[in-house]
């Protein structure tokens, strides 16, 4: 299982033990703002999806995504991932952490890692990355990995205009 450490931050690809702590993820405050709500109600809706879309990624891709651990405590505090989606035609870098961690860094810190692995290991040279225009700090973190914005897109099944941003390689 590949894992990536950072100064702060311990992270390691999502297993289905994580699925309590996604549980809460999805159902945090944040999550259902800016990503929306993915129908989870309990672990087991976690698990399920951690098996079915999450864990087939690396098999299939050679990346996907990564459960973030507070290198202190190592309790689980975000994800960050790599996503390869049928609409688009480059992978996606998406990032989330708990209301509680937000504003500390822990985004940036942890897709800058995971660029540079992805990178190393030749699975990914571009990528996009997309959020709401009222997500600020997601705006910011993505302009300060670099990227650019490259337009807007709306996903399959959602009207929601989103803003689309592109890697500068």
């Amino acid at each position: 299982m590949r894992s990536i450490e950072t100064e702060r931050l311990v992270m390691r690809e999502i297993t289905i033990e994580d699925a309590p702590f996604y549980n809460t993820l999805f159902n945090s405050k944040g999550w259902l703002q800016f990503i929306g709500d993915r129908n989870i109600k309990s672990d087991a809706d976690a698990k399920k999806l951690i098996i079915e879309r999450y864990r087939p990624s690396f098999d299939t891709m050679g990346y996907g995504t990564y459960t973030a651990f507070a290198k202190n405590t190592m309790r689980p505090i975000g994800c960050c991932g790599f996503y390869k989606r049928p609409h688009l035609e480059l992978p996606d870098l998406g990032f989330a952490f708990l209301d509680t961690e937000v504003g500390k860094g822990y985004g940036f810190e942890a897709a800058k890692a995971l660029i540079a692995q992805v990178k190393d290991n030749q699975l990914i040279s571009e990528y996009v990355a997309f959020t709401t225009k009222e997500n600020v700090a997601s705006i910011a973190l993505l302009e300060k990995l670099g990227m650019r914005a490259s337009g807007t897109l709306t996903m399959p099944n959602d009207p929601e205009v989103l803003l689309l941003f592109k890697s500068s390689n």
